[in-house]
């Protein structure tokens, strides 16, 4: 799950000036293998193994068991505890959130500011900021003009209102730190492999934002069931987007279902239409009795035929 991940190179993310700051000399020498054999001498991992940082976790990342040797708690960690703090993260947050970002402890602390102002001028409100960095642990190691190009690339190139755009990151906030690459690909598998139309994509990212990261493989083979085997237009796909988070084997055994019934009526302009919402989002007995009008033995019966 790419979320967590900084990308690549945890220090790839981070400007020259502030990765000179990050690749610090430890104070002891790294001869032991791991962090837990300095808690006794150091103070900060003491103390930050008391606020519930998991050190053999944080020791995976790149150059930051080095980091938190050099840092002094009383002088370096105390005053990025309280910024987090009053960023909105809990107490009880604080360790699993330094588990996954422990680089934000050598970042200067006027920076972090600088990017939490930033996100205030775009409107984002304070539960919201709190929300996006809880989220998306690594956000504030990005610089204010990475995250205004990040912003601006979702508002140009889905065409969304600053409203909208605010929205959809809050909904998925690694889109503001993980990579670009991925999401432009999706956005070229739907328009031109999966032919649907620029304002039909906007309403299919707003409604379901996942589909930005999804596994482009998954996209065109759920795709192309819905469509070409199922017989669902593209207006029917923009409508119920959600669809597309669904296991296709999920689809595939309920549709096969319904069509042995007689039952895969997908045209909302005959009586007897089910939703695309109705037909993978309910749980097998609800859709048993109340969709396929059958019971959950008839399909259990009919899975073993296929």
């Amino acid at each position: 799950d790419w979320d967590d991940i900084p990308p690549s190179s945890a220090l790839e993310v981070i400007s020259e000036e502030e990765a000179v700051q990050i690749i610090a000399e430890p104070l002891l020498p790294i001869q032991s293998s791991t962090l837990r054999d300095y808690v006794d001498h150091s103070e900060t991992l003491a103390k930050l193994v008391h606020l519930g940082v998991d050190l053999s976790q944080v020791e995976k990342r790149q150059k930051a068991g080095q980091l938190l040797l050099t840092l002094d708690f009383e002088k370096d960690v105390k005053k990025i505890l309280l910024f987090l703090k009053d960023v909105g993260i809990e107490d009880n947050q604080l360790g699993p959130f330094l588990t996954k970002n422990p680089y934000i402890l050598g970042e200067d602390l006027e920076a972090l500011e600088t990017r939490v102002a930033y996100l205030k001028s775009k409107k984002f409100g304070q539960s919201e900021i709190a929300q996006l960095v809880s989220r998306a642990p690594y956000l504030l190691l990005f610089s204010v003009e990475r995250l205004d190009n990040r912003l601006g690339f979702f508002k140009n190139e889905l065409g969304l209102s600053v409203k909208k755009t605010k929205d959809l990151v809050i909904r998925l906030p690694r889109l503001l730190t993980g990579k670009l690459e991925p999401v432009k690909e999706n956005l070229q598998v739907c328009q031109i492999e999966l032919g649907f139309q620029r304002n039909e994509i906007q309403q299919i990212v707003f409604k379901t934002p996942k589909i930005l990261t999804a596994s482009k493989k998954r996209l065109k083979q759920t795709f192309d069931y819905l469509h070409n085997i199922m017989g669902i237009p593209h207006h029917m796909l923009t409508r119920f987007p959600q669809v597309f988070n669904s296991k296709l084997l999920r689809i595939r055994e309920r549709h096969m279902f319904l069509a042995f019934l007689g039952r895969a009526q997908y045209d909302p302009a005959q009586p007897s239409y089910i939703s695309l919402d109705q037909l993978v989002s309910l749980p097998d007995e609800v859709f048993c009795t109340e969709i396929a009008k059958a019971s959950m033995q008839d399909f259990e019966n009919f899975l073993k035929t296929l």
